[in-house]
């Protein structure tokens, strides 16, 4: 098991950090997550066409580059660097899987590789009404990541998995107001909308280990960033005639921040490993990548308000949203006493 990048791996890095630091700086960032809309078009138009990023995992039969999840790992710690405002996590951490494994792969996986669906997933189930060969969905789902504008959307019913458009007759979508800004959450009221069963609802139990797996990544990413910037201001910011930087105490905070930011990498990196060379060590490192990474990621969002001054929710300062990003990602599919619950059930402890 070797962790280090592969130069192809390693140019990938490179090449979508260098996009995202020119797409996705502080302006667009708080333009973008004041929109309602939360996206640049065009930049998901260049991330699908030119960089090939929404295809990167999946089967090459399907319009895609056929690569696994530790180099979907290496985009989503990037994207989580730069706090990137788009619908990527939900079209491709959560649909485009759960797409490979049903019945449609051949349908919509392409359009998704191409960037032309926005896709989602809801946790929320519904109620699945069969009329002869026709199905209809009827229920509230709630918190649906990216919900106010997908194309497409996958909703449990029952024992099934189905695929609803999300501009059918009977789709009502209400954005939420939720504290990260950076990814919007909408709430979904179906009533008897039109359905297409794609497969087993057992998918998404499956889905959602490749979903935490990747937003570990991305929490790598956002708790690296949060690193950075903080030894960057300890270095110019001056207390007593000297950089802030300079005091023990500081420097030791830093090393604590870096030991959150490396252990949270490693259990990040083994869980992309695993779902790519081990599949069966997958459901373990999904629950303890999801657990340590969610906490890793908050404790050194909220050591780097402490040392920039205890500036907190400060509107103008980027650290305030990669705390309420740290935030929201450590609920998201679960708290971290959650998943260390799953853990202890997967190892039949």
């Amino acid at each position: 098991m070797d962790f280090a990048l592969s130069p192809e791996q390693a140019e990938l890095q490179r090449t979508v950090r260098a996009f995202l630091s020119e797409k996705s700086d502080d302006a667009a960032v708080r333009r973008l997550m004041e929109a309602e809309v939360g996206y640049d078009t065009a930049v998901w138009h260049q991330m699908a066409t030119q960089l090939g990023l929404h295809g990167l995992a999946i089967a090459e039969e399907h319009g895609g580059a056929g690569f696994g999840l530790q180099e979907q790992a290496i985009v989503f710690e990037e994207m989580g660097r730069a706090l990137l405002c788009a619908p990527y996590f939900a079209t491709v951490a959560l649909a485009a899987p759960a797409l490979a494994l049903s019945d449609a792969a051949a349908q919509y996986l392409p359009d998704i590789a191409a960037g032309a669906t926005i896709a989602t997933v809801s946790t929320d189930a519904a109620t699945a009404v069969q009329q002869r060969a026709d199905w209809t969905l009827t229920g509230e789902l709630d918190h649906v990541l990216d919900g106010h504008l997908a194309d497409l959307i996958l909703v449990s019913a029952g024992d099934g998995l189905f695929a609803v458009a999300g501009d059918a007759n009977g789709v009502k979508r209400e954005l939420l107001a939720t504290m990260d800004q950076t990814r919007k959450q909408a709430r979904l009221t179906l009533d008897s909308v039109p359905a297409r069963r794609i497969g087993s609802a057992a998918i998404l139990g499956q889905v959602l280990d490749i979903a935490v797996v990747l937003l570990a990544a991305e929490q790598v990413g956002g708790a690296s960033a949060c690193l950075e910037q903080t030894v960057e201001y300890a270095k110019v910011r001056e207390q007593f005639g000297r950089p802030i930087g300079s005091f023990q105490a500081i420097k030791h905070t830093w090393t604590e921040m870096l030991l959150e930011v490396e252990s949270a990498r490693a259990a990040a990196q083994y869980a992309a490993w695993a779902a790519d060379a081990a599949p069966e060590e997958l459901p373990v490192a999904a629950a303890l990548a999801k657990a340590h990474c969610s906490e890793a990621y908050a404790r050194v969002a909220t050591e780097s308000i402490q040392l920039h001054g205890g500036i907190g929710f400060t509107w103008e300062h980027r650290t305030h949203l990669y705390y309420k990003r740290a935030k929201s990602s450590e609920l998201l599919f679960g708290a971290p006493a959650a998943h260390r619950e799953q853990l202890v059930t997967r190892l039949a402890l």
